[in-house]
């Protein structure tokens, strides 16, 4: 039998990612990543948010000016 995937919270998905409350929000409210409103709480799925990461980019939906680059010296 498959393990099933647990709703998660805006907070478990922002520690999931390494990244802050406000990032999360700003990407559901851009409708860029994968959520469900239960009544005014937001659920996701973190399999469905680590896809979207992989498919999409989490960038997407991100200004430009928050991207970090890699240089190489």
């Amino acid at each position: 039998m498959a393990e099933r995937d647990p709703w998660a919270s805006v907070e478990d998905v922002a520690k999931h990612l390494g990244i802050a409350k406000d990032t999360v929000y700003r990407w559901l409210e851009s409708k860029v990543l994968p959520a469900h409103k239960i009544g005014r709480l937001w659920k996701l799925k973190l399999t469905e948010v680590d896809e979207w990461g992989r498919s999409r980019g989490a960038t997407e939906g991100e200004p430009t000016s928050t991207r970090v680059e890699e240089t190489s010296e």
